[in-house]
């Protein structure tokens, strides 16, 4: 049985803290959140863990301010699990972390084949943990000990687990990379909020007609708005497919909603005033969106040929390269490089030397240490495409 202590009052919290302070070395850091059941991302469970002093869940809604922590942490190493996931849910409670080890970064740089943390615990140290409580609803109250038993676990092995990765990274020559990767991920700005996020309704490509994607707008509009009333995720109250099932039949009436089979979920049968008002508010919109969208995401690879051929040639010269590099360093290519900014410098070729080809990179975003590794190789690949001649056949006149 694990030992570790539910922290839940202000006066436990703040003993919990001092003991924190006193202990020694990194402290290890998780976070769980009812993804899937709530509308927020909100922590609420916070796990940490620090040597000479043990392991504490800390449960958010119930303490409130968590400065004390900040203060008794906030100028050591804090070692997560996938960091970029639990940095925001950190964030909203004011948890900042100095500096970062992410055990899973290291361990995908480090080529490891598994990288989930059940995974990682067992192949360095040995340990296996069951993860069967991943995807439950944290918010529920009392938590049960099986779940609290998980939590605490999740965390209680981290820092031996960061221990041996350190000194495996040490051994390939990849502590730089490490560091800077880590340093990205923890400065990495969130992404700024989509200008039509209601057009991410799954299925929304078979709604024809701007009139009908006013309505399909609508609805995502008024469940969202009552998600976030109710704090519950809005695939819960009625799924995506449910609204554009609506938005496809095009009901008359409000019976005619209740009537539509595939308009389903908790919320789809009680709040039928709620949805047809919505259906009727959509029809009557005077702003109706766009059919198509002007983006600037690239073509799909399959498409470059005919749409841009040097591109094309450009992209199937350095590809291979890119992954051959991988290769050799013993690390998945996306963790070499961003596969999004190969395709850009392929696209756009902001020119043809190293120099060129790794600024472009930098602005996109890639790390010192993937620009040392990839910009002069890419560059050169880039010049032999130019240098090959087109063996397309020519179409038949």
């Amino acid at each position: 049985m694990t030992e570790y202590s539910v922290i839940s009052d202000a006066e436990e919290f703040r003993a919990a803290c001092a003991v924190l302070a006193a202990g020694t070395g990194p402290v290890a850091v998780d976070v769980e959140r009812a993804s899937g059941f709530r509308y927020s991302q909100r922590a609420y469970l916070v796990q940490v863990f620090r040597r000479d002093a043990g392991v504490f869940l800390f449960d958010p809604p119930a303490i409130g301010d968590f400065a004390p922590l900040q203060d008794a942490i906030g100028d050591v190493e804090w070692v997560l699990h996938a960091a970029s996931q639990d940095l925001p849910s950190l964030r909203e409670l004011h948890l900042e972390p100095p500096v970062i080890f992410d055990t899973e970064l290291a361990s995908r740089l480090l080529g490891h084949e598994r990288v989930g943390l059940g995974a990682v615990v067992e192949d360095t140290l040995g340990i296996t943990l069951k993860k069967e409580h991943s995807a439950a609803d944290w918010s529920t109250r009392p938590l049960p000990d099986s779940w609290l038993e998980y939590a605490a676990l999740d965390v209680l092995h981290l820092i031996d687990v960061r221990d041996v990765l350190v000194l495996e990274l040490e051994e390939q020559g990849k502590t730089e990379f490490a560091a800077q990767e880590f340093a990205a991920t923890l400065s990495r700005a969130p992404k700024p909020p989509r200008e039509d996020p209601w057009r991410r309704l799954s299925g929304l490509h078979q709604v024809r007609g701007a009139r009908n994607l006013a309505v399909a707008r609508s609805l995502w509009q008024a469940r969202e708005a009552y998600a976030q009333d109710q704090d519950v995720s809005p695939g819960r109250l009625v799924p995506d497919r449910s609204l554009v099932a609506a938005v496809m039949a095009n009901p008359m009436s409000k019976q005619a909603l209740a009537g539509i089979k595939e308009f389903q979920g908790r919320a789809s049968r009680t709040q039928l005033d709620r949805w047809w008002q919505a259906i009727v508010d959509g029809r009557a919109s005077e702003e109706l969106p766009r059919e198509r969208v002007p983006s600037d995401t690239l073509p799909p690879p399959r498409a470059w040929a005919d749409r841009n051929p040097e591109a094309d040639a450009r992209l199937k010269a350095a590809r291979p390269v890119v992954e051959a590099v991988a290769e050799e360093l013993g690390m998945p290519t996306e963790n070499l490089l961003t596969p999004e900014y190969l395709r850009r410098v392929a696209w756009d070729l902001p020119g043809e030397t190293a120099e060129e080809i790794g600024a472009a990179l930098a602005a996109l975003g890639a790390r010192p240490w993937q620009i040392a590794q990839t910009a002069q190789k890419i560059a050169t690949a880039f010049v032999e495409a130019a240098q090959t001649p087109d063996t397309t056949p020519a179409p038949a006149s």
